[in-house]
């Protein structure tokens, strides 16, 4: 029988300096290097920071589980084969995701800077959290970018009802000038599998429409939905774009694909996990300036749109993250008695100390 959801926890916020360190020396106790636990962390914070808290520092406990287990090697170095000019592959030799990516997108931006786009196939990886936090990678040196990657099986094909597809998020954004820059970053699932996991943790219910359990029924109950499947988003548009994902990120790469990626908190064998990643150098066409310029007038445009009966504001692709992001900075990061307890439970495995609430 489902674990049953316990009751609301209190909330506690956590200063985001006193979390990466936090989250930084449990990375360096449990063999990863100084400067992949840094990439690691910082990654993991702004996920926290950005209110995407299903892919923040929670995931600590099941990255951990997967190094005791011996499904994810913490001190692997990703290595680079230059296939063209303006094309690449990291093989992320079952490292973290997140440092694999972050040599990914740090190599497709040199490639774009010279030949004005630059492309890298990232295989064998793992998850690697918040997909925004590599466009922001491309943002911070005036890039444009397109992130995708794979995961494990979460969503029925549409027609179909076992699991077979994953819920692997789209990405992409754009620099802007003085208005917010576009940052796209969503699942092609209702709702993020994420977002289940947290619910489970919070012991909070979930819509009804998020997901099926087992036996095809519509349930609250985020354990019930964990044991069925996802739902697309706008039916076939989204199981067609989890498929894409699957051809972009495994088919390409020679990872693991179609149903075949382990799902992150399964410490049983490696993830192999693909991703797809492109930098774009906006003032192909025109300056930077004027490129800025033009985001400046869209953002203006959205943000500016009549508005339907019932709203009180119209945001830009990424703004409410970033109005998030601001709010977090000053006011902490709010955590669930339960999840700061999941995370203490890893301290006291490498002893050292608890974090700071």
């Amino acid at each position: 029988m489902a674990e049953q959801p316990n009751q609301p926890q209190q909330m506690h916020n956590i200063n985001h300096k006193d979390l990466q360190n936090f989250v930084k020396q449990i990375l360096i106790a449990n063999n990863t290097s100084p400067a992949h636990a840094e990439i690691v962390s910082k990654c993991l914070v702004s996920a926290d920071l950005r209110g995407v808290d299903t892919h923040g520092s929670n995931r600590i406990p099941s990255y951990m589980e997967r190094i005791r287990q011996n499904a994810l090697d913490p001190s692997a170095i990703p290595t680079i084969r230059q296939v063209t000019p303006a094309v690449a592959q990291v093989d992320a030799h079952n490292g973290f995701g997140f440092v694999a990516a972050h040599e990914g997108m740090k190599l497709a931006i040199s490639m774009a800077q010279t030949f004005g786009i630059g492309m890298v196939s990232v295989k064998h990886s793992n998850h690697f959290g918040m997909s925004a936090w590599l466009v922001q990678q491309a943002l911070e040196a005036d890039m444009m970018s397109l992130v995708f990657t794979n995961s494990s099986p979460a969503l029925p094909v549409w027609g179909g009802k076992e699991k077979l597809m994953g819920v692997s998020p789209i990405a992409c954004g754009a620099p802007a000038g003085e208005g917010r820059p576009f940052i796209l970053d969503m699942a092609p699932s209702i709702a993020a599998r994420g977002k289940i996991y947290k619910a489970l943790r919070r012991g909070e219910k979930i819509p009804t429409d998020w997901a099926l359990d087992k036996d095809g029924g519509r349930t609250d109950d985020p354990a019930e939905a964990l044991q069925g499947v996802m739902l697309p988003m706008g039916g076939p548009k989204g199981s067609a774009l989890s498929v894409m994902m699957d051809v972009f990120s495994g088919v390409l790469s020679g990872s693991a694909f179609a149903g075949h990626v382990t799902n992150p908190y399964d410490p049983s064998k490696p993830a192999d996990v693909g991703h797809f990643l492109v930098a774009i150098k906006p003032d192909l066409f025109m300056t930077i300036e004027e490129f800025k310029e033009r985001m400046d007038y869209l953002y203006q445009r959205v943000i500016d749109s009549e508005k339907m009966a019932g709203v009180d504001r119209i945001y830009f692709p990424g703004e409410i993250e970033m109005i998030t992001e601001e709010k977090r900075l000053a006011e902490g990061i709010p955590f669930a008695t339960a999840e700061i307890d999941s995370l203490n439970k890893e301290a006291d495995l490498v002893k050292i100390e608890h974090l700071k609430v």
